[in-house]
């Protein structure tokens, strides 16, 4: 079983035809189940990517409420249209497509809001901006948040960001993987903390797949990544 917790749905902005690629991406991999942003939520306007997402949300996919930090009336309309269905588990913040770093009050706002409703947050992190994100984690009750791209090249302040809370959960796609930076986490924080995520369709999953594989992780390690972190914190329904 693997779950992949950042992955897309739809067309993206650059030349390249991905907009069907997302079961097909999936099966190539062995990827069971996925949890999914419009990608015209993500990068140019929410609730028509989440309205869009919300009607052909695929087979085997889960959806993320995309939010806009600086438009939170849109974000409380859209989380209470789509989150009662069952087939969004959680929401999506982009800081950069938004403008919304991790340190602005428009941030806070939005994952207060986030906490508000129960489900947890994927939030783009990269360099420094996941020491914040942990900061923030620890000053919203019963917030949860997933630090996308275990901030990327950033990834030792990763380690210490969830070594200092146990609400945020790390995953790690990025477009590049220097050797060891799998294994090097792994063995530094709380395997409960550690998700699978590609960033498919943006990036092929081979990227992060055979970045875990050769990670080598031990077994019980392992399928707390590939699955049942992601099935604990989303509530899916694995059997």
């Amino acid at each position: 079983m693997i779950i992949d917790v950042h992955a897309h749905w739809g067309p993206w902005f650059f030349t390249m035809d991905v907009a069907g690629a997302t079961l097909p991406a999936m099966d190539r991999y062995g990827i069971d189940l996925a949890v999914v942003s419009a990608s015209e939520a993500v990068i140019y306007d929410a609730p028509a990517g989440n309205r869009a997402l919300a009607e052909a949300l695929p087979d085997r996919c889960y959806g993320y409420v995309t939010v806009n930090p600086r438009r939170l009336a849109d974000a409380e309309r859209d989380l209470r249209t789509h989150l009662p269905g069952g087939r969004f588990v959680g929401v999506k913040i982009h800081t950069d497509y938004t403008g919304s770093p991790v340190t602005s009050p428009q941030l806070r706002d939005a994952l207060e809001l986030v906490a508000a409703h129960g489900v947890p947050a994927l939030v783009h992190t990269w360099g420094t901006s996941v020491l914040d994100l942990a900061r923030l984690c620890l000053d919203i009750p019963g917030l949860r948040v997933i630090a996308g791209h275990m901030g990327a090249d950033g990834f030792r302040h990763a380690v210490e960001a969830a070594r200092s809370c146990d609400r945020l959960y790390l995953e790690p796609c990025w477009s590049h993987f220097p050797a060891g930076r799998i294994a090097e986490v792994a063995a530094a924080v709380d395997p409960r903390q550690l998700l699978f995520g590609t960033d498919s369709t943006l990036i092929d999953p081979a990227s992060a797949y055979g970045s875990v594989a050769a990670a080598s992780l031990p077994a019980d390690v392992a399928e707390l990544v590939a699955w049942r972190n992601a099935a604990g914190l989303f509530g899916l329904p694995v059997g």
